[in-house]
């Protein structure tokens, strides 16, 4: 058995970045900038009003000063005259500054009187003018790779870039094996249980933003498994669930090995999820998971998760993890690595009693791994323990 970063670091080497595809900006959000961008213009492309008032130049203003006012502007409107002593010209927010004026009188701070502004004596070193340019400059740059989050896409659009280089999403092509599988929504036989992993596994990896293709079942033999490896052939990344022990119908490795891969481990030191296998077949990395819900489930968060990360461009680092006070006593840890079924509030972290790795009952109430390290002594109340954010 090889340790959890042993097996990630291995992971890592597996797969790299996908290459970068142009998409419309409406469907940039939650994509990876795939290619550095420039802005396409200067925002403001103009000086400014930042307020509604009267724009004057600065220089004549002075308490109890009179201005006529000579016209007027407002946002994608702007005053097509110019301004000279002694005049104002009635402005709202976001409108250009006109010719001769670099200064915004806000309409608190003056009296009018038909077509004549007489100026009160409020302080008046605040131009309330936006520069042009002061958000960014044409040219200015957003750094790839970067998750686009709907701030980014406003930036984007701001920037006058319509279509955006994104990083392609990988394909992961999930294949549920075992004879005791039905769909949801099927009626099982007594021995038979509904495949439930592929589902959750589905919604992990849509979530990561890759694309998800769910499989037929692979039944426990080799001419059913051997169909579900050809259906994946075209995929970035295949994974498959239970089979990968070593019981007579364990049989995923085998044929798996029959179709070329290149095996990189098996067996991890950890708890849940010690039967991970993972390698190269054809062009795509391959991830054998267990089959047991909750261990296929927390593999998914630390071993897929990561994977997806990179292939998308991002950093190649395992899950983020956070340091918290537990809110109660814990035994000991033994020789694998345990990631524990966990509650984050505000007392800490409840590490649940039940840990068997069937039970998604207890993985749905949880919102966090607590991870606990090889041979970690027995925990007290306010002790300090890493977790993972489901």
């Amino acid at each position: 058995m090889i340790t959890v970063a042993d097996a990630l670091a291995r992971l890592f080497t597996l797969v790299s970045p996908l290459g970068p595809e142009e998409v419309p900006l409406r469907q940039a959000n939650g994509r990876v900038l795939a290619r550095d961008v420039k802005a396409a213009r200067n925002q403001p492309p103009f000086a400014a009003s930042a307020m509604d008032g009267y724009a004057v130049a600065a220089q004549a203003i002075k308490a109890g000063q009179h201005f006529d006012v000579i016209g007027e502007a407002a946002a994608g409107h702007k005053w097509e005259g110019g301004v000279g002593p002694g005049q104002a010209v009635r402005i709202f927010t976001g409108a250009p500054l006109p010719d001769g004026t670099d200064h915004v009188i806000i309409q608190e701070n003056v009296t009018r009187n038909g077509d004549v502004i007489t100026l009160d004596d409020s302080p008046s070193d605040n131009a309330y003018v936006r520069p042009a340019g002061a958000d960014f400059r044409t040219g200015d740059i957003i750094e790839a790779p970067r998750l686009l989050a709907p701030s980014d896409i406003a930036l984007l659009a701001a920037m006058n870039i319509a279509t955006v280089p994104v990083t392609r999403r990988p394909v992961v092509a999930i294949i549920a094996t075992g004879d005791e599988l039905v769909q949801p929504g099927e009626t099982p036989g007594e021995d038979q249980i509904i495949a439930s992993n592929s589902y959750g596994l589905a919604a992990l990896v849509e979530n990561l933003g890759a694309h998800a293709r769910l499989l037929p079942i692979a039944r426990d033999n080799t001419a059913s498994l051997e169909l579900a490896f050809d259906l994946a052939a075209d995929a970035d990344l295949i994974v498959t669930i239970g089979g990968a022990s070593v019981g007579d119908h364990d049989l995923v490795g085998d044929v798996a090995q029959a179709k070329g891969m290149q095996r990189s481990f098996y067996k991890v030191a950890m708890r849940p999820g010690k039967p991970l296998m993972a390698g190269r077949i054809g062009k795509a990395a391959m991830i054998g998971l267990p089959g047991n819900p909750v261990s296929a489930m927390v593999c998914g968060h630390v071993f897929l998760a990561p994977v997806i990360r990179k292939m998308l461009g991002r950093s190649a680092d395992p899950a983020p993890r956070e340091v918290l006070p537990l809110a109660k006593n814990i035994a000991a840890n033994g020789p694998r690595e345990h990631y524990m079924r966990a509650h984050a509030g505000p007392e800490g972290v409840t590490i649940f009693d039940r840990q068997d790795s069937a039970l998604l009952t207890v993985l749905a109430d949880a919102d966090c791994l607590a991870v606990r390290p090889v041979h970690d002594p027995a925990r007290t109340a306010g002790d300090m323990i890493e977790i993972i954010r489901l």
